[in-house]
């Protein structure tokens, strides 16, 4: 049997993609989290992450392991939550970015409704940006998006890389202007995108300004621009830009959730648990 404080530190280097960010979240000391992971190792009798200087990786027991230990952890605070929960009431805000407004997120969602029937759910899909300022205004209690630079604060669910998206039957030529369909300011996409383009000297026109992300694949889709997206993002019809097209690389995304001064920390760590489970195969 697996001690639950062991694979809740594992997860937590994972998620923070090293120790001394993973003992920050868990407020333990990093020798700590260490001897966590020893244990866990030893327990297992397999190396679970390849350290180096710099990063740890999953190696391919410790990526078997992971799925089990997010539904094993999901499960125990389940359990709790069950046992222990009293007759609160009261109203989770959610803000969410487009790129996760689907069916995978509404039952979680849904989920967690029929779990806490006496508190009241709502979302509200926008861009994260937007969504962060709301929140600070007291109008949401978490926000849930993805993002490429930002000192603020909050609790990395998954990375991806960002991707220039194009119709699978074209491709811009190289050194050809780059047609660009993009969301409104203020937008981390599409400041990273523009940001490399300027970085990269390449031309580039804006085709298409559209505050749904379904608006900017289908301008994809067509061939009438391309558009960065998060990768698990592309949909049929869309494929990314080879890099024979000399498009220049993007920074990777990071789905992070934020969480507003007194929401529910129990309730937000469960929601992004049973998020990360949702999302944890992508395709």
């Amino acid at each position: 049997m697996f001690d639950t404080v062991l694979l809740r530190s594992f997860v937590a280097v994972v998620q923070e993609g090293g120790f001394t960010h993973a003992a920050a979240r868990l407020n333990l000391t990093q020798s700590a989290v260490s001897a966590h992971l020893r244990r866990l190792e030893k327990q297992t009798g397999r190396d679970l992450l390849a350290r180096t200087t710099r990063s740890v990786k999953l190696t391919a027991d410790g990526e078997l392991l992971l799925g089990y230990a997010r539904a094993i952890l999901a499960l125990n605070h389940d359990a709790q939550a069950q046992l222990l929960r009293g007759p609160s009431e009261g109203a989770i805000r959610v803000g969410l970015s487009d790129d996760l407004a689907n069916v995978r997120l509404m039952d979680v969602m849904q989920a967690f409704v029929v779990r806490y029937p006496r508190i009241a759910f709502s979302v509200r899909v926008g861009i994260p940006a937007q969504l962060l300022q709301a929140m600070d205004q007291g109008e949401f209690d978490l926000v849930i998006g993805g993002r490429c630079h930002d000192a603020r604060p909050g609790l990395v669910l998954w990375r991806e890389p960002l991707v220039w998206a194009s119709a699978t039957w074209t491709s811009p030529a190289p050194g050809a202007q780059v047609p660009l369909a993009l969301l409104p300011e203020p937008c981390p996409y599409r400041e990273a995108a523009l940001a490399a383009l300027a970085r990269a000297g390449r031309d580039y026109r804006i085709v298409l300004v559209c505050a749904s992300g379904a608006g900017l694949c289908a301008a994809a889709q067509a061939g009438f621009a391309v558009t960065p997206i998060a990768q698990s993002q592309l949909a049929h019809g869309l494929r990314a830009v080879a890099p024979d097209a000399g498009l220049p690389a993007l920074p990777d995304v990071e789905f992070t959730m934020f969480a507003a001064p007194g929401a529910s920390a129990s309730v937000a760590d469960e929601l992004g648990n049973a998020i990360v489970l949702a999302f944890a195969h992508k395709g």
